[in-house]
């Protein structure tokens, strides 16, 4: 299979403040954003310094390349390296036949889908199999439930769990999208292998858009105070929808939920992102690994 290569798709991220503009135009398809959503997001940026995603994702593909043994690239659906220099690139490596994984595991239209089509957009002289979730994958699953249990033992036991995906339109799920389902799916499925009790988790939505139309929830803010109600004083926030740091991750949770906590009187942590997390790639290997066995069975079966 030395003409077959993987694709791992992305956001993508803005390498600087200054680049914030351009990236929001490509993330809204050229539809101009108010000039207060511009600088509320630049400010965000600035607080963090830079977002991690890009380095991470171009390392998360280094890794996935030495387990499989396999060329993998790397696209960003908003940024550099975009997905069309991506598979340009690809095609003058002589790379025929493509895996792609997107990165996010929950599938959505407003998401996925968009990564989907992208690639397809672009796809001249090359074969696609698009993997369209993995949001329960056993080993995604491990990994999050490892992550969880490290930072519960240095944390607190006893505190509270709050899962979060970040948030879409509700009009996207009233059109019959799986996300949300899928979302909470992944959530159920961490609380059972890192061996919480029903009461001891509880699912949000985070990132809701700043225009527009209701997003989903219920937000992480109210279920903050609600837990407070409940008498709590800390809580942990495990993003299940992020496999990397990055904006939603670092600013959100790390600066804007954190604060928000201790208007109210709760200490705020988190556990550590994927990232480079073994379980991880070893879930993208076996992803990867799982489509290439169906190919080979398919023809099989043809021939």
């Amino acid at each position: 299979m030395s003409n077959t290569a993987v694709l791992l798709l992305a956001h993508g991220t803005p390498d600087s403040v200054e680049e914030v503009p351009e990236y929001l135009r490509n993330v809204t398809g050229g539809r101009a954003l108010p000039d207060s959503v511009i600088e509320e997001i630049q400010h965000r940026y600035s607080l963090i310094g830079r977002s991690p995603l890009t380095a991470i994702t171009l390392r998360q593909g280094e890794l996935l390349s030495k387990s499989l043994r396999m060329r993998v690239y790397v696209g960003m659906r908003n940024w550099k390296p975009c997905i069309a220099e991506t598979l340009a690139r690809m095609r003058g490596d002589w790379v025929e036949k493509i895996v792609a994984l997107c990165l996010a595991p929950q599938n959505s239209r407003t998401s996925v889908g968009l990564y989907r089509g992208a690639v397809y957009k672009d796809a001249e002289r090359l074969t696609i199999d698009f993997i369209e979730s993995w949001h329960d994958h056993p080993l995604l699953v491990a990994a999050f439930a490892e992550r969880l249990q490290a930072s519960r033992s240095k944390f607190d036991e006893n505190a509270p769990i709050i899962f979060t995906a970040h948030s879409v339109p509700a009009k996207t799920i009233v059109e019959g999208d799986p996300y949300e389902q899928q979302a909470r799916e992944t959530a159920a499925l961490v609380a059972r292998g890192a061996k919480l009790r029903d009461s001891q988790w509880f699912f949000a939505f985070q990132s809701q858009g700043m225009s527009g139309g209701p997003w989903l929830g219920p937000t992480v803010e109210d279920t903050m105070r609600l837990l407070k109600e409940k008498g709590h004083s800390r809580v942990l926030i495990q993003p299940i929808g992020f496999v990397c740091d990055h904006v939603e991750v670092l600013y959100d949770i790390d600066i804007a939920f954190r604060e928000f906590g201790s208007q109210i009187g709760l200490e705020v942590s988190r556990p550590e992102s994927l990232n480079d997390s073994p379980t991880l790639i070893a879930a993208l290997a076996e992803l990867v690994q799982a489509r290439l066995r169906l190919r080979l069975n398919t023809k099989g079966v043809e021939g």
